[in-house]
């Protein structure tokens, strides 16, 4: 295909943050819808720091994170292993609910939980505008000749969300691809080929977590 090139998104989960900005920690993909404020906990600069580490040399030229400050702060700690990167905000990486699905969408024998999870946070989380912006902005080969690498410090929603779309799996299946802190995802964008899953939730560099990285 001519005129595009490969993107590389390599994509991160916040650090954990303080009791104040949400759960510490952990996989649990119902602690990902956190209330706003709340930085990053020692432990929590620990991991973006190693994070930085394990991205230090790989060439990416651009870092999007969402608005939160436990997002924002990750993404300066990880910054400061990249030459030349700045942080840029981007609300479509915020912390929210990309898609709500209908209960006739849901596997019978998991509806009933499920949806008592999906009922958990308040209509403002859901944005759906913010998802479609994500999947455009975000996903995809990239103009011109040129590959391109980029990193989103985000939450464990949205990194769900993306990695759904990349495996064109059905809407609700963003639920349960849980991300731990600080872990590392990658999708490569090929013209002319399916998006491909290269990692998932990577914990390689973050020494006191259990090794869930899948490789593709």
């Amino acid at each position: 295909m001519d005129g595009t090139a490969t993107r590389y998104l390599y994509l991160a989960r916040h650090a954990e943050a303080s009791p104040d900005g949400g759960a510490e920690g952990g996989v649990d993909v119902e602690a990902d819808v956190e209330a706003d404020g709340g930085g990053l906990t020692p432990n929590g600069r620990s991991q973006a720091d190693l994070l930085g580490r394990r991205l230090r040399g790989l060439p990416i030229r651009l870092l999007h994170h969402g608005p939160l400050p436990r997002a924002a702060q990750t993404a300066q700690l990880v910054a400061a292993h990249l030459d030349g990167v700045t942080p840029q905000v981007a609300q479509a990486a915020g912390d929210y609910l990309p898609y709500l699905p209908r209960r006739d969408e849901l596997p019978p024998e998991s509806a009933e939980s499920l949806m008592r999870f999906l009922a958990r946070p308040t209509v403002e989380q859901h944005r759906p505008e913010l998802a479609r912006e994500a999947v455009s902005r975000f996903t995809g080969p990239v103009p011109g000749d040129q590959e391109r690498h980029e990193l989103l410090i985000t939450h464990g929603f949205l990194i769900g969300w993306l990695v759904r779309h990349a495996l064109d799996a059905p809407g609700w299946r963003w639920i349960g691809l849980d991300h731990t802190n600080a872990a590392l995802t990658i999708l490569r964008y090929t013209p002319g080929l399916p998006p491909a899953l290269v990692t998932y939730n990577d914990t390689a560099h973050l020494p006191d977590t259990p090794r869930g990285g899948l490789v593709v």
